[in-house]
């Protein structure tokens, strides 16, 4: 009895005053309004790309490339096509050394290297992606002139900090007693890296490298400097090549009607691909393994 009286007396003070049920009504309707804010760009944005663009995303717009200056017709396939080689070769680079970047900092804390290993990536992330490509273009594009694969290394460096980050705190929620398992069988600890805690980690990791690919494929200022772009579509890396960005910036700029609805296509099946890639860059965060 003395118990249900103590629930019953409590009762009444669970329940929320006057003034705490406005503030509560009130603060729940700031979040609202500024999650609205937030949305509201993206969602403007889209809509005027729908409508501007969404016309001319027909058969020919991914099968032919672009028509001369002015003149109706024609396509992105050359952009297309570049764009889609430029993030491959790009993701070997940003991949290969931002995991390796992101094993070192979550597994070697107390190497004397540590430090600046850490700097470096913290810089590079702060680095403007028109810097990066002003760093391919005097390393490639004033040797061996503009190529897609200049074009590819600017991108794998704003790839770097994106990767190393990620891995670097993905594998930081792998228990300690994963490792010690695999220590205690007297494996090395390079083996437990990569057979035990990299498998674990492997889900954030994927997840961190589609985010960092969302990230660099809107990117036209580095590409402006490396892979210059090609009217025809241009499979060999040693060559100038097209991107989806650079003909979205080429277009926008031009004065015909027609280079601009191409140039809002563009950007339209740009932004739908960075959304598709984040929405799976979070379902591959939610696989369990």
């Amino acid at each position: 009895m003395m118990r249900a009286a103590a629930v019953t007396s409590a009762r009444p003070a669970a329940r929320l005053s006057p003034v705490r049920r406005v503030k509560n009504l009130l603060m729940g309707a700031l979040i609202l309004l500024a999650t609205l804010l937030v949305v509201a760009p993206l969602i403007l944005i889209f809509v005027y790309l729908l409508r501007e663009g969404l016309g001319a995303l027909n058969l020919d717009f991914f099968t032919r490339t672009p028509a001369p200056e002015g003149e109706a017709g024609g396509g992105l396939l050359n952009a297309i096509a570049g764009s889609l080689e430029m993030l491959a070769m790009a993701s070997v680079i940003g991949v290969l050394v931002g995991v390796a970047g992101g094993i070192f900092l979550a597994e070697y804390p107390r190497h004397p290297l540590m430090p600046t290993v850490r700097m470096l990536s913290d810089v590079l992330a702060g680095i403007p992606a028109i810097v990066m490509g002003l760093v391919a273009y005097s390393l490639i594009v004033l040797r061996f002139g503009f190529s897609g694969l200049a074009g590819a290394l600017a991108l794998g460096f704003l790839m770097i900090p994106i990767v190393v980050r990620t891995t670097e705190e993905v594998l930081k929620l792998v228990p300690l007693s994963v490792r010690e398992a695999g220590l205690s069988l007297g494996l090395p600890q390079w083996v437990v890296i990569l057979n035990i805690v990299l498998p674990a980690a492997a889900g954030g990791i994927v997840t961190g490298v589609m985010l960092a690919l969302a990230r660099v494929a809107g990117e036209a200022a580095p590409l402006l400097f490396t892979a210059f772009g090609n009217s025809s579509v241009n499979l060999d890396p040693t060559r100038p090549m097209s991107a989806l960005p650079l003909e979205i910036y080429r277009g926008a700029t031009s004065a015909y009607d027609e280079n601009q609805r191409l140039a809002k296509a563009g950007a339209l099946l740009l932004i739908t691909l960075i959304f598709l890639t984040s929405l799976l860059a979070r379902r591959a965060s939610r696989v369990k393994r």
